[in-house]
């Protein structure tokens, strides 16, 4: 009975911290001094090793001898549990690693932007590229008038020629309906409905019009901006990381301090290489914009130009003959789709 309760006492667990005095170590003791550990010091996702008394904990991993006897499968089952919980905790900490670096990020270019509004901060400024960013947010701008007005004509050309089709059904009706006036009704019924053929030719050539500003403003000229503006969040970062780099070396050059300073030389060349090639991206994409724009435009004034005269001219020859110049093919009445054929 004595070797037995004796046995008994040799296996029983006593854990025992680095200072040699008896304790326990609770799992969430544990996980709390490790989230505590990660927003004081940041760690480095690649530098983080787990040992199973806690992170910062000792060296060597407090292992219960119950752990250990009696069979493998006790030793397996054991190791998987290990295995999971490091998983589990890298993944806690790779998220948290990267919520930290966006939240600095943040804080720099908020930092940066707030200087720079109250002139208390220097910005990097490209004049010529700058020039031409503004000259085509209020070529945009313009372009945009011309959308909308063309638009507006559409629609009142639209209801009028609607009105000129029922106009001239009741001036047909009217013919047969009228022996003594059947002359005059038949040929205003006519004079109608050539104005109404011609005004749907005429809609055809404006709603192509329309059709290509459109697709040169909202998506080609907003694509352009879309990039315009990543280089302009890529330039108030360039500013930010290089305002703090010289505020650093300011600063005073112990050991501390230089390993701050070269990581921070690292972060800024980043930077640089990102603004450096979306300024280039800019620059090309405003070259070919502008080739585009005059492009296109001289196309849609000259078919808009000439559409318009020949339809106020009453030229029923040369309008249609300006829709095949341009390619436009009418839809026929009541189609609310373009056919197959029409679309290739």
């Amino acid at each position: 009975m004595t070797d037995s309760i004796m046995s008994k006492a040799a296996t029983m667990e006593i854990p025992i911290n680095s200072n040699g005095d008896t304790g326990t170590l609770a799992e969430d003791d544990s996980l709390e001094q490790d989230l505590q550990q990660v927003m004081v010091s940041g760690p480095n996702l690649n530098e983080t090793s787990i040992v199973s008394g806690g992170y910062g904990g000792t060296a060597e991993g407090i292992i219960p001898t119950s752990s250990i006897k009696g069979s493998n499968m006790h030793h397996s089952s054991s190791s998987s549990s290990m295995t999971a919980e490091e998983t589990t905790r890298g993944v806690a900490v790779e998220k948290i690693e990267t919520v930290k670096k966006w939240g600095l990020n943040t804080y720099k270019c908020t930092k940066q932007m707030i200087s720079e509004r109250f002139g208390r901060g220097s910005r990097t400024v490209d004049l010529e590229l700058e020039a031409q960013i503004e000259v085509l947010r209020d070529t945009k701008r313009k372009y945009e008038n011309v959308l909308r007005l063309a638009r507006a004509l559409t629609n009142h050309f639209y209801n009028m020629v609607q009105t000129q089709h029922a106009l001239g059904d009741t001036f047909a009706d009217l013919s047969q309906k009228s022996p003594e006036l059947r002359d005059e009704f038949g040929y205003n019924a006519e004079t109608q409905k050539l104005l109404c053929k011609n005004g749907e030719t005429l809609l055809g050539a404006i709603n192509f019009f329309v059709s290509s500003i459109n697709t040169l403003v909202n998506k080609t000229m907003e694509d352009t901006l879309m990039t315009i503006k990543m280089y302009e969040n890529a330039r108030l970062e360039f500013d930010a990381y290089r305002s703090d780099l010289e505020e650093l070396s300011l600063g005073p050059r112990d050991a501390v301090a230089v390993a701050r300073i070269d990581a921070a030389q690292q972060q800024f060349q980043v930077q640089k290489d990102k603004y450096e090639r979306l300024r280039s991206d800019v620059t090309i994409k405003l070259k070919f914009l502008e080739e585009n724009k005059v492009k296109v435009m001289h196309k849609q004034l000259l078919l808009f130009h000439n559409a318009i005269s020949a339809y106020f001219a009453g030229n029923q020859q040369q309008l249609e003959q300006t829709l095949k110049q341009f390619n436009i093919k009418l839809r026929p009445p009541g189609a609310d789709k373009p056919s197959w054929l029409e679309e290739q």
